[in-house]
């Protein structure tokens, strides 16, 4: 046996102002839209809707009138009574593209501020006129109503108690100046017109300046801020004209970019997501559009193969206009960059016109001071780079002593972006600097001052062999820099190994002891850090000269436990406690001596 659902309209309407409409001010908006649709549908001589607020009605209602098509009893007997139905969709169940409503549930909005709604209606098609009330519990009536003057319909709110201030006067204007201001139809609340004419971006100048100038006057007006610069966009799949506007100031990557969208003029939001690719986050948009579609509460656009397209495209105009900026006005796009770089390094990564602007205009951190990375790569051929800030600036200053050039890639996108220069030119080289090789370019010693190096050397291993640690002696600049702590890559994949060996039991352990050679071959030789002691250092050259084996131990440990805090290492418990021992001991040895000049 066949039944038809029951539907509780109470539950249905809490279920509305609870998780479809974010607010009660949907309501005037979906009453705007059905006006409108009502004269898309076929338009008068003279077109209008009017807003009558408590304030010219007298008795507390509100009526929104139009003078379009109307309705006959039949329909507002079908179309008013069931939930879900639209006159706006065809046969087959798809929108018709000139409508704004969609849903067929906008007229129910009207029960999140009133208990009552009616609705007085003549259609143009002909017949009487006729007056529809819906009640909140669940029923309604229709009626003959006092004959209109002309086709149309009038919708007439009394507000529920605690809902007075949905529908007094500021409140219905400054809804209605917000949703309907661009609309094509006049639209007037009282005697206040609220309509503005066409969308800003459409309105005929003759001086492209007096354009740009109003254009930057709306944003400021509109959004709050005067923009950078303004690009106009069109995607006619979408239907979407509109301009971005560019922010003056920098935002967070991670902040949520969001954009003022309208849908056939009609105000969609304020805060609507997914217009732009993520990392345009640097432009906020106001557009409006006939082809994308809005998500039931009317508040997003929905997510389907068309906002992707469209997506694309808008993403391609701002690329577009970067790419010009760098070709028309250079000082701009600087100015640009200074402020958004973030926003285009994210473009980088993915897009390669956006990675050849950076190569070219963006300025970023060597050993040689801010420098673009062509010009960086004119200097010195391969591009090195240190991954971490830390570990620039930790070798910077001795790299460029060196003659080798060295890019700060610690900063968001900067790796991603030096990996991908080969993009450009498949002869470019980049590779991440190896501590190591910085040893290699070091100058070696005066064959005279080898002896006393020689000595010294052989008590610095004892002192730093329990630490995995080995001394070399080298020149290099600059000469305020005694030593240095260098790790090779090889020698901390092994280091980071022996950690995990030591920390894991059982067939764990097995597995990472296999790593270090194949079975039954001997083990690879160990690839240790070193301490490079610099001879050029006056403290060194004094330190070389040492014979004490203590006293040099104390040092050798100083030294070392100075050059890991130097360079941001990592310090293990064996390393502090060399620190430690090296500091007392070094204190006690300058109090023995000061006690021994006293007693002479």
């Amino acid at each position: 046996m066949r039944h038809g659902f029951s539907v509780d309209l109470r539950g249905i309407i809490d279920l509305l102002g609870r998780h479809l409409y974010p607010s009660p001010r949907a309501y005037l908006r979906e009453l705007l839209q059905n006006a409108v649709d009502a004269l898309s549908a076929r338009p008068p001589a003279d077109p209008r809707i009017l807003i009558r607020p408590p304030s010219v009605t007298g008795d507390g209602s509100l009526h929104v009138l139009d003078n379009g098509i109307g309705l006959t009893e039949a329909q507002v007997h079908e179309l008013l009574a069931t939930i879900g139905r639209s006159s706006k969709r065809d046969e087959l169940g798809f929108s018709r593209q000139r409508f704004l409503g969609q849903f067929g549930i906008g007229l129910l909005s009207c029960f999140l501020v009133a208990d009552e709604v009616e609705v007085v209606t003549r259609s143009a098609d002909g017949g009487d006129t006729v007056r529809w009330t819906g009640h909140a519990e669940g029923h309604y009536t229709v009626e003959p109503a006092e004959p209109r003057d002309e086709p149309g319909t009038t919708v007439v709110l009394r507000p529920r108690r605690g809902s007075e201030h949905w529908l007094s006067d500021a409140t219905v204007t400054r809804l209605a100046a917000d949703f309907g201001s661009l609309l094509p139809y006049p639209v007037r609340v009282g005697d206040r017109p609220v309509t503005a004419g066409p969308p800003p971006w459409r309105a005929e100048y003759a001086d492209p300046r007096a354009r740009r100038e109003a254009l930057l006057k709306y944003a400021e007006e509109t959004l709050e801020f005067r923009p950078f610069d303004v690009i106009d966009l069109n995607v006619p799949a979408a239907g979407l004209t509109g301009v971005a506007f560019v922010l003056p100031t920098p935002l967070p990557a991670s902040a949520r970019a969001s954009h003022r969208v309208y849908l056939k003029r009609m105000l969609l939001g304020e805060r609507v997501e997914g217009l732009l690719p993520d990392w345009a986050f640097f432009a906020r948009c106001v557009v409006d559009t006939s082809e994308l579609r809005p998500t039931a509460d009317r508040e997003q656009l929905y997510a389907d193969d068309l906002l992707e397209e469209t997506r694309e495209a808008l993403g391609a105009q701002l690329r577009a206009w970067l790419v010009g900026l760098a070709a028309t006005s250079p000082a701009r796009l600087n100015g640009f960059l200074s402020v958004h770089h973030l926003g285009v390094k994210a473009l980088a990564v993915h897009d390669v016109e956006m990675l050849r602007l950076v190569d070219r205009w963006m300025p970023v951190e060597t050993g040689d001071g801010d420098m673009t990375l062509a010009e960086f790569r004119r200097r010195h051929g391969t591009v090195r780079y240190a991954p971490s800030v830390d570990e620039f600036r930790q070798f910077a200053q001795v790299a460029t002593a060196q003659g080798v050039g060295l890019v700060n890639a610690g900063y968001s996108y900067l790796a991603e972006i030096l990996n991908r220069l080969p993009l450009l030119d498949p002869e470019i080289e980049v590779r991440r600097l190896d501590p190591a090789e910085l040893a290699t370019r070091m100058d070696p010693l005066d064959p005279a001052a080898e002896p006393a190096v020689q000595r010294f050397l052989e008590h610095a291993r004892r002192a730093l062999d329990r630490l995995g640690c080995e001394p070399v002696v080298r020149a290099f600049q600059p000469v305020a820099l005694p030593a240095l702590y260098l790790a090779g890559h090889e020698a901390v994949r092994q280091a980071e190994r022996r950690a995990a060996a030591e920390s894991a039991d059982g067939a764990w352990a097995d597995m990472l002891d296999g790593l270090d050679g194949i079975a039954g071959a001997p083990p690879p030789e160990p690839a240790r850090p070193q301490l490079i002691l610099n001879h050029d250092s006056p403290l060194v050259r004094r330190v070389v000269a040492l014979t004490d084996p203590l006293l040099v131990r104390l040092v050798v440990e100083a030294l070392y436990g100075h050059a890991l805090l130097q360079g941001h290492h990592p310090m293990r418990a064996a390393d502090t406690a060399a620190l430690n021992r090296s500091f007392l001991g070094l204190v006690e040895w300058a109090v023995h001596d000061n006690d021994a000049e006293d007693d002479r």
